[in-house]
């Protein structure tokens, strides 16, 4: 994408709305499988909150304070945000007051996103089957499925779309997500992955998911001329919130892109559609949560621009040609309304010199008599 237009999505972002968070009751440990690449905010209400982690893989180590991680940054109210978590971050937060007691701690698996198995449910496609993993007491990998998300319209024919993560389950205990579970253990499985599962939806319309916010309008954007495509990234979208895109008001759908009949544009699975790739200029909507959130408008080519300066230039020649006996008829005319005027005065003078007045005609009658 070009610099600049990713310039004004990232100054846009903030300054729109909000993050998805997480929460865990006080004093509580929470266990949670997210997706790597996605932001996510970790609630902890503790103004001035300090964090600390250990990360399962990697180095063993005591507690470290997130101090000099580049991409977690801790929120005035206390919350920890974390933008475009990698796997390796897989581990333990803890977040403790100003008086150096623990509030909440969160154990937080980060499934490599790069991995995630996309199936449509009305495509007939299958979700990924479950398998035992070979550690000596027949650990069991499946899909742990979350809700069923909002449909990413209402009134007309939408999708909805659910994350499954994966877990591993010892007999007789109780599952974990998978990569809490085996740590720094160097065990390979094409099962070892989260999946998104896509189906069709339709449903009526309600205030009860709509963001309330105002949507953003961003102007030309252009195709890269080395690889003829470009991103464009709706602000607030989220792999955990329902994204839409449409173009030219034509909606994108996973079905078309999933069943291979449309190759013009590419929602972006990883994001869950929050990314879009185009491939040629169009006017593109993006909706959040059933709500338009931005508008991307191509940019005019320059071969555009010179085939209208043409038909403009044109149609300024032609008018010229035909100005000249515009002019005569105009002058004409005028010439015509002029002489009428003239006749009418002259009428109404000489109507006033020979018929009297109605006073002297009354004279004159009397006079008769």
């Amino acid at each position: 994408m070009p610099p600049m237009l990713w310039l004004l999505l990232n100054f846009a972002a903030p300054a729109l709305g909000f993050y998805f968070s997480i929460s865990c009751p006080s004093g509580k440990q929470c266990q949670q499988a997210l997706l790597s690449g996605n932001d996510i905010l970790l609630y902890c209400n503790s103004s001035g909150a300090h964090w600390y982690y250990l990360f399962t893989q990697g180095k063993k180590g005591r507690l470290a304070s997130l101090t000099n991680i580049s991409n977690m940054e801790i929120m005035p109210e206390g919350s920890l945000l974390i933008k475009d978590p990698s796997p390796s971050q897989t581990g333990f937060y803890h977040c403790w007051n100003k008086n150096g007691r623990q509030v909440v701690q969160y154990e937080i698996d980060f499934q490599d996103v790069s991995t995630l198995h996309v199936t449509h449910k009305d495509l007939g496609q299958r979700p990924l089957q479950n398998e035992t993993l070979p550690l000596g007491s027949k650990e069991l990998i499946f899909t742990r499925w979350e809700p069923w998300q909002d449909c990413n319209r209402c009134k007309e024919p939408g999708e909805r779309k659910r994350l499954g993560y994966c877990y591993i389950e010892e007999p007789l205990k109780e599952a974990m997500p998978c990569w809490l579970y085996l740590g720094e253990m160097l065990v390979w499985s094409s099962r070892l992955r989260p999946e998104l599962q896509v189906e069709a939806c339709h449903v009526r319309c309600t205030n009860n998911t709509q963001l309330r916010v105002d949507y953003v309008i961003f102007d030309n954007f252009r195709l890269d001329e080395e690889t003829e495509f470009v991103w464009l990234d709706c602000p607030l979208g989220s792999m955990y919130r329902p994204v839409n895109w449409h173009a030219n008001d034509t909606p994108l759908t996973w079905d078309s892109q999933l069943s291979g009949r449309d190759f013009t544009t590419f929602l972006d699975p990883s994001t869950g559609g929050r990314q879009l790739q185009v491939f040629q200029p169009a006017i593109y909507k993006c909706f959040v949560q059933q709500e338009l959130v931005a508008q991307f408008n191509p940019a005019t080519s320059p071969e555009t621009l010179e085939a209208q300066w043409r038909e403009n230039d044109a149609q300024w020649r032609e008018a010229r040609k035909s100005l000249p006996g515009r002019a005569d008829s105009v002058l004409k005319g005028l010439k015509l309304v002029l002489l009428v005027g003239t006749v009418l005065v002259l009428l109404g003078a000489l109507l006033k010199f020979i018929r009297p007045s109605p006073s002297k005609r009354s004279k004159q009658v009397l006079m008769v008599k």
